[in-house]
């Protein structure tokens, strides 16, 4: 264990526990080490990328893995609520442990789409419109009201794309039931936990964007401007930091960001997930998709883009230090490598490059590595992205 002279700013906390060990864990664990904090992780994969920078402990070591640590944080939403309840009771205790951040609450909240979609409503955060659906009755009725085409989603379980399905046409309802109504149940690969899917309304949004943000244990937030994303197949494939042309939506996703975190008393970092579309006036607004209890893929540009990561905010937060400055200090975008490793010199041979690998072997559309360009001279930024993109072996997504 870490002595306390190693750490002076928090005599009590010296290890943090991370529930999970992908590469938003190991990069959690690069900013805590430099703050003077070691990390340890609750994961079943021992050569995980946070294996890197910590102890790994598996799930039948729960108890060993809570024992070495003095607070605890996850880097993935999926993770088993129970878990964390169970983590979170530490705090009500006198055993010198220090609680889960984020909360129960907070995770249960992201991990159901009805549900994060009514709190949305709830708190004057508009989205689009959106019914429960349980039968194939309930898609034909949804269908009807909602208006074709529509999207349905598992409430449950699903990412990077995964669990929804586009309906276009009456003759597609039945086929998406196929597709994803074995949810409703607990049947098949999407999800182990019955629950209804949600149909959305479709919409036409000129963009998607996100805004991200830290809250500390005394209440105090701070976002980060709004960022641009692009997917394919539900895979973010870029990001750029600042979004263009959005100075005019900042207040408004920073308003509904902060209200959500006030509302969930949440502590440590949360993303927003936008969509920018016209309200009845023809003048831009944004519609409000879905939040990630962690630090989150469209931050990646924070750790040289701004003053103060969204990793380094987050440790910051789970341990009870003051916040950092969020301001941007340089256009950025954000690259994810997909699938199969770039030449390094070659991408180091680009003005303004960092490389970020998360040690993974190769496999198709797997996130492995990603790459932020902030060349000197902004106007080159478009440029080095061009160059970027003729060395990538995959361009998913990237034109």
């Amino acid at each position: 264990m870490t002595t306390a002279n190693a750490n002076p700013l928090n005599q009590t906390i010296h290890t943090i526990g991370i529930l999970g060990g992908g590469q938003l864990g190991m990069m959690l664990a690069e900013a805590a080490l430099k703050l003077g904090y070691r990390c340890i992780f609750l994961e079943d994969a021992a050569d995980c990328p946070a294996a890197l920078y910590g102890t790994v402990y598996n799930s039948k070591q729960l108890d060993e893995f809570i024992h070495q640590a003095d607070v605890f944080t996850l880097e993935f939403e999926n993770t088993p609520v129970k878990t964390v309840k169970k983590l979170e009771k530490l705090n009500q205790k006198d055993d010198g442990k220090h609680g889960m951040y984020p909360s129960a609450f907070a995770l249960e909240v992201a991990q159901d789409r009805l549900t994060e979609k009514s709190m949305f409503n709830e708190l004057n955060i508009a989205t689009v419109p959106f019914l429960a659906v349980s039968s194939q009755a309930d898609l034909q009725k949804a269908s009807e009201e909602l208006g074709l085409p529509l999207v349905l989603k598992t409430s449950r379980g699903g990412y990077d794309g995964k669990g929804q399905f586009v309906v276009r046409t009456p003759q597609d309802i039945a086929v998406a039931w196929r597709e994803l109504g074995g949810a409703v149940t607990g049947r098949g690969d999407l999800t182990s936990t019955p629950a209804p899917l949600i149909a959305e309304g479709f919409i036409n949004f000129s963009r998607e964007v996100s805004i991200i943000a830290a809250r500390g244990k005394d209440g105090t937030v701070r976002a980060y401007d709004l960022v641009e994303n692009h997917h394919h197949n539900g895979i973010l494939a870029k990001t750029q930091a600042p979004a263009v042309g959005t100075s005019h939506l900042n207040k408004m996703a920073q308003n509904a960001i902060s209200t959500l975190m006030n509302h969930l008393n949440y502590v440590g970092v949360l993303a927003l997930e936008l969509f920018v579309c016209k309200d009845e006036n023809g003048n831009d607004t944004i519609l409000a998709n879905e939040i990630a209890p962690r630090v989150h893929n469209s931050g990646h540009w924070s750790i040289e883009g701004a003053v103060t990561s969204q990793f380094e905010n987050h440790i910051r937060a789970v341990v009870g230090l003051p916040l950092g400055d969020t301001d941007n200090v340089h256009p950025s975008i954000m690259i994810n490598v997909l699938g199969e490793y770039p030449n390094l010199a070659d991408v180091l041979a680009i003005d303004g490059s960092h490389y970020h690998t998360y040690h993974k072997e190769e496999r198709e559309n797997r996130k492995i590595a990603h790459i932020t360009l902030m060349p000197n001279n902004v106007t080159n930024l478009e440029l080095s992205v061009q160059e970027l993109v003729k060395i990538l072996p995959n361009k998913v997504g990237l034109g």
